[in-house]
């Protein structure tokens, strides 16, 4: 027995693309129960209510009219507004979900001994809205940068000498919140003078010549006007649009001089002697730092020298007083100082010797207090009668030669 045979036959892909045919429209009559202004009450024929508009019905209806409607599906309206509504989500698309915001990138502009200047390009929103930007130093919010669309840059102040600090940005917007990479910046030792950067104001030609020398000499950088990088603002006189923009922006306000302190001293000065209305007696500069050469040992000729020379050949010469307003050299000086000194030290031993030597004498003086002997007293008066005019010697008059140690 053979196996029966299907043949299946599919419609031409043309008529599969065209939309499908209109079904047959259903006519349907329904009886006017009320008519209000804006709502008419139709009943079906198994008694159902149904609220349709009344402007859509015809004019002078009534209650009890009977009206018929006829009920078709439009598939081609339905495929026009298929079509449009995907228009609009790729257009939607297209506008707010094809791009997205950018990290912001951050840079190091400047760098000195207390402050860092940070710059950053502008911030990328695409289509999103900016929320906020937010400053990080060393993990925590430092602070919001106001203006976040306009400003890109600004200073950080009061960090500490020769020490690290890590500084990044977060950008929070509407389409999501991005961070940017972390910058390390190192601050400046006293001694490294490249981060300051001086802004000029009204000088002689001169002045600014040689100012301009001098800051090329110690490593640092002019700018033309006052910057948001400016350290300190060189001026004679307190007067003009750049040194208002200075004080309004307080920055330090100095002379000149400023600067060749700082170069005497091979590190930054502070500046408040050096302000326009400071006193320059207070100013403390050190002399500049050369190589003396050393000095060579000075032999100074003797006192009082005469040659008599046994051919005759060298004559004696007397030595010259010297004047008494004259002042003398440090060398001699100090030759004068020791050699009072020695005398003086040699005047002490003296006095010493003396003092020790009475000590010695009241020691081995006799006892004034122990009774003389009777024969010492009779050979005293003996020698008193015989001889008044010698004089008599009493115990506590007797010499040290008379005493028996």
């Amino acid at each position: 027995m053979e196996a029966p045979v299907i043949v299946a036959t599919f419609p031409p892909v043309e008529l599969l693309q065209q939309p499908p045919p209109t079904e047959s429209a259903m006519l349907i009559s329904l009886t006017v129960g009320k008519v209000d202004a804006g709502v008419a009450v139709l009943l079906t024929n198994d008694k159902r209510l149904i609220e349709f508009p009344s402007i859509l019905l015809p004019p002078n209806i009534s209650s009890g009219s009977i009206v018929d409607i006829t009920v078709s599906r439009n598939f081609t309206s339905e495929q026009k507004s298929q079509s449009a509504f995907l228009a609009l989500q790729d257009s939607i698309f297209s506008s707010f979900g094809d791009s997205e915001p950018l990290p912001p990138v951050l840079r190091c502009k400047n760098a000195t001994q207390t402050s860092v200047v940070l710059e950053w390009d502008p911030i990328e929103l695409a289509t999103a809205d900016c929320i906020s930007l937010s400053l990080f130093r060393n993990g925590q919010k430092a602070g919001n940068i106001p203006r976040p669309t306009s400003m890109h840059t600004t200073k950080i102040s009061g960090l500490a000498v020769d020490t690290e600090y890590s500084f990044h940005l977060v950008l929070r917007t509407s389409a999501g919140t991005f961070s940017s990479e972390k910058l390390v910046v190192k601050t400046h030792k006293m001694t490294d003078l490249s981060g300051i950067t001086i802004t000029p104001g009204i000088l002689h030609a001169q002045i600014r010549d040689s100012l301009t020398t001098a800051v090329e000499r110690i490593g640092a950088k002019l700018a033309d006007s006052v910057r948001i990088d400016t350290t300190h603002f060189v001026t004679t006189e307190g007067r003009g649009i750049a040194w208002e923009k200075a004080v309004e922006m307080n920055i330090p306000v100095v002379r000149p001089e400023w600067v060749e302190g700082c170069e005497r001293n091979g590190r930054i000065v502070g500046v408040r002697e050096y302000y326009l209305d400071a006193d320059p007696s207070k100013r403390q500069i050190p002399p500049l730092r050369e190589a003396s050469p050393p000095k060579e040992p000075s032999v100074s000729p003797p006192a009082d020298r005469r040659t008599n020379g046994t051919n005759g050949s060298s004559q004696g010469i007397p030595p010259t007083p010297p004047a008494k307003d004259t002042p003398k050299p440090d060398d001699e000086v100090s030759s004068e100082e020791e050699a009072d000194e020695e005398k003086s030290n040699v005047q002490d031993e003296q006095k010493v010797r003396v003092e020790d030597r009475e000590q010695h004498k009241v020691a081995l003086r006799p006892n004034e207090l122990s009774p003389p002997k009777p024969e010492e007293r009779e050979r005293e008066r003996q020698g008193s009668d015989s001889s008044p005019a010698s004089g008599s010697r009493t115990p506590g008059q007797s010499s040290f030669q008379d005493i028996a140690l």
